[in-house]
């Protein structure tokens, strides 16, 4: 398990709700994390948000 993933099991829904404050269009659906799937997680977020994975992946880094 990646601290990536500890990070986010942990404190799901802080990060949950600071990714909505960022990106507001994002809703439940595109925030339903599952275990074992980040990458998958973090490409719908990269659609939606037109992030980079790195971007998305230091802003839940830092909603800790």
């Amino acid at each position: 398990m990646s601290a990536f993933t500890d990070q986010v099991k942990g404190n799901w829904n802080i990060v949950k709700g600071r990714l909505k404050q960022r990106y507001a269009d994002l809703t439940d659906d595109d925030l339903a994390y599952e275990e074992g799937k980040e990458d998958e997680f973090i490409g719908n977020l990269q659609k939606k948000t037109g992030e980079t994975k790195e971007n998305l992946k230091r802003f839940i880094d830092s909603a800790f």
